[in-house]
């Protein structure tokens, strides 16, 4: 029969063991509890309207304003974190306007299939060896895992509110294993930002209110993942070659020079999703779409909004080659889609060959709601 592990000290050793071996990066201890201060901002955040479509955050917050809200029996917060570091900047894949930059996060297996796999079965060894009882989360729950993990050594909250760790920069994946056990938390790690604002600053559709403070309906990484409807014109142009994310202020972070390429097998990024060619997307219908993002976050938002995302990405691109797949788009069954053909068009055609074509388009079509689309966004 197995001993138990009793010792605090000696079961700190064990969970971390056992993370590493499973291909954890880091392993954080935290007590059942927020830091004073991320309910109140929780709530403003809300109240000030900056969680934009995203309903479900008001929908449960409640239950996120403290882990026992969520489970009443917790006592202790075992955070793993997992090194997604990119082998390029990123930023530098923004020069390149025939290509669209997908977040490095989702340009390789969903992470929360990877993560949570892993998540219980090291829950599971935790159990055999402590008892108690085991919840594991990652990302889909009502769960505040940045001020949760900033209460641990993984890391700190940087000013662009992700976590930031001096050993992984900005490259972290979160994972949660609530347990009814007592496991002594650990000393935080230091705020390390010091007077540093460069990932406010570089952010291209100002979305930071202010250190610290996101408001996400400006947040390019909102707008085309999370966002359903059109996308502001103001927000178009700062778009660039973005499709999906946007991880500039992660990018820009000086911590990153100790960052390095990720290890899982499962999180390496996929060749096709690197840097994809604009005109190789905007041909994808449904089921090609479906077939390229299989299995990794992109899938989420559906073909339609990413064909939005990528028309705008075309008309910033300038590419006069593009202008016959934005006009194959004109006739998509989808309003997203024609309304943001018509405006990456309007970009790359001259003023009058635009003129043109609007005319013969409107000579063509019957649908009242389609010559809408034209004069809104032409």
């Amino acid at each position: 029969m197995t001993t138990r592990i009793s010792d605090p000290d000696a079961l700190k050793h064990f969970i971390r063991a056992r993370a590493h071996a499973l291909g954890f990066d880091a392993v954080g201890f935290a007590p059942a509890a927020l830091p004073p201060h991320a309910a109140a901002d929780l709530r403003a955040f809300v109240a000030g309207g900056h969680h934009g479509d995203m309903e479900w955050m008001e929908e449960k917050l409640d239950r996120r304003e403290s882990p026992r809200a969520l489970w009443p029996e917790v006592r202790s917060i075992i955070v793993l974190g997992m090194n997604y570091g990119p082998k390029d900047n990123p930023l530098e894949r923004l020069r390149d306007t025939e290509r669209g930059v997908i977040s490095v996060y989702a340009e390789r297996e969903d992470y929360h299939d990877v993560i949570k796999g892993k998540l219980k079965t090291l829950a599971g060894q935790i159990g055999a060896q402590a008892g108690g009882e085991v919840k594991v989360f990652v990302d889909t729950a009502p769960v505040m895992e940045k001020p949760i993990a900033a209460m641990t050594r993984l890391g700190w909250q940087g000013k662009h509110s992700c976590i930031v760790s001096r050993d992984f920069g900005s490259w972290l994946f979160l994972g949660e294993i609530f347990t009814t056990l007592e496991i002594p938390p650990d000393t935080p790690e230091p705020d390390h930002c010091g007077q540093c604002t460069r990932c406010l600053d570089i952010c291209s559709t100002d979305a930071f209110i202010g250190p610290h403070k996101l408001d996400a309906t400006r947040c390019i990484s909102y707008l085309t993942i999370e966002h359903k409807g059109h996308i502001a014109r103001e927000f178009r142009i700062p778009m660039g070659n973005r499709i999906y994310g946007c991880d500039d202020c992660l990018a820009v972070c000086p911590w990153n020079k100790f960052a390095h390429a990720a290890r899982e097998i499962r999180l390496q990024p996929m060749e096709a999703l690197a840097r994809p060619m604009l005109a190789e997307l905007l041909t994808l219908d449904d089921a090609g779409f479906r077939a390229l993002f299989r299995k990794t976050p992109v899938q989420r938002i559906g073909r339609d909004r990413f064909i939005r995302n990528t028309l705008i990405a075309a008309g910033n691109s300038g590419d006069t080659a593009l202008i016959p797949h934005a006009e194959k788009l004109l006739f998509d069954p989808s309003p997203l889609v024609r309304a943001m053909a018509v405006w990456a068009l309007s970009l790359l055609m001259p003023a009058p060959d635009f003129a043109i074509l609007q005319q013969r388009h409107a000579s063509q079509e019957r649908d009242p709601t389609v010559q809408t689309e034209w004069v809104l966004e032409s």
